[in-house]
């Protein structure tokens, strides 16, 4: 099995694509834990929170069924960078876990989509500072990824050349 993660900043459309490309294959996908939890929640969350939200998303991973591929809409890399950006550091445990992950693509959403308000998105004036964090985020790792731009069909359909252009696990 393959393990493809749909990572970007808030409002590029990640959601919407894992959801696409799962239809299109035929494949189980992890949904977004973070907007979830964010919505039951009677308060404004607090850092302690991105910890158990990142405890919940794995959970939701390693529970999931298995195919070919498992389509993760976001990772704990999404989680690591919101925490640095927000609070200026990042819970042990989510490095930690990160370190133990494996990843055989991450598709990174571009910025080109028009930014949508939403009660959890924060950061408008801010999306080529957090996109610039993960292709550096990326980078330093070492991660393969791909850049998924475009609107629309043509944004699903370079995911999913992508995605068709892997070769077959043995």
């Amino acid at each position: 099995m393959k393990r493809i993660v749909i990572i970007g900043p808030e409002s590029t459309g990640k959601t919407t694509l894992t959801k696409g490309l799962a239809a299109h294959f035929q494949v189980p996908w992890v949904k977004e834990y973070a907007r979830e939890y964010l919505q039951n929640l009677d308060r404004t969350y607090r850092e302690e929170d991105l910890l158990i939200i990142a405890k919940k998303q794995l959970e939701r991973e390693v529970d999931s069924p298995r195919d070919r591929w498992l389509l993760c809409d976001t990772d704990l890399r999404v989680i690591k960078i919101w925490s640095l950006i927000k609070y200026g550091r990042v819970d042990p445990w989510i490095v930690k876990s990160i370190a133990q992950q494996t990843c055989d693509l991450y598709l990174l959403c571009d910025i080109d989509l028009p930014w949508r308000p939403d009660p959890q998105r924060e950061h408008p004036q801010q999306l080529d500072m957090l996109f610039s964090w993960y292709i550096k985020e990326l980078k330093r790792e070492q991660q393969p990824f791909e850049l998924i731009s475009g609107s629309g069909p043509d944004r699903l359909k370079l995911a999913i050349d992508v995605l068709e252009s892997l070769p077959e696990q043995n």
